[in-house]
C-alpha cells in the first residue's frame, strides 16, 4: 500500500471494493496524519488528554493485528503483543509508545497493516466477507471491516487535532494520483 499518495474508491465498486477501499483511505489518511515527525512530535499532548501520535499509532498496529490475525483467524497476534501482560498493564501500547522511536512506531504499524492485508485476502479466498472469525462473538469479515473503519475514522479525528497543533498541517492527504 503506497501511504504516500491517495486513491479515488471506484465510483461503482461492489461490496469487497467498496469495503477495503475505505478501510485503506483511512489508513492512508491515518499514515500522513502521524508519520514525517521527530520524537519530540510524536510525544506532543494537548491538554488535559494523555493521547499522543505515537500512543495511536502503536494503538493502531495493536488493533491490526488483533483484528486480522487472532480475531479472525485465532492466531498469536506476535511480538510485542503476545509479550505483555495486559491484565496488569491494560494501556502498555499507549504508555509505552514514548519509548519508541518514530521510525521504530510507523515499522510496526506497516507491519501490521501488511499483516492485515494478507490475513483478508487469506479470508476473502476461504469464505469472502462472510467467513466468521474464530473468536466467540461470532463475528464475520465484513463486521470486522466495518469496525476497523470506524477504529480509524475516531483516531484520525484525534491525529488531526494532534498534529495541527504541531505543525498546521490539516486536510485529508496528499493530493488524488492520477
Amino acid at each position: 500500500m503506497d501511504l504516500n499518495t491517495m486513491t479515488e474508491l471506484p465510483a461503482a465498486g461492489d461490496e469487497i471494493q467498496t469495503l477495503l477501499g475505505v478501510l485503506d483511505r483511512n489508513r492512508r489518511t491515518f499514515a500522513w496524519k502521524c508519520f514525517g515527525l521527530d520524537a519530540a512530535g510524536m510525544n506532543t499532548r494537548l491538554a488535559p488528554s494523555t493521547m499522543t501520535l505515537g500512543g495511536l499509532v502503536k494503538h493502531l498496529a495493536l488493533v491490526e493485528d488483533d483484528m486480522f490475525s487472532n480475531r479472525l483467524f485465532g492466531r498469536d497476534p506476535g511480538a510485542p503483543w503476545n509479550a505483555v501482560d495486559w491484565d496488569a498493564d491494560p494501556d502498555w501500547e499507549w504508555r509505552t509508545a514514548a519509548d519508541d522511536s518514530p521510525e521504530a512506531l510507523q515499522a510496526l504499524w506497516e507491519g501490521a497493516v501488511e499483516r492485515a492485508h494478507a490475513s483478508v485476502a487469506e479470508a476473502l479466498a476461504e469464505g469472502g466477507m462472510g467467513k466468521v472469525g474464530k473468536t466467540d462473538d461470532g463475528q464475520n469479515l465484513r463486521r470486522m471491516v466495518a469496525d476497523m473503519i470506524e477504529e480509524y475514522a475516531r483516531h484520525t479525528g484525534h491525529a488531526d487535532l494532534i498534529r495541527e497543533s504541531i505543525d498546521g498541517l490539516v486536510g485529508e492527504g496528499q493530493p488524488l494520483a492520477q
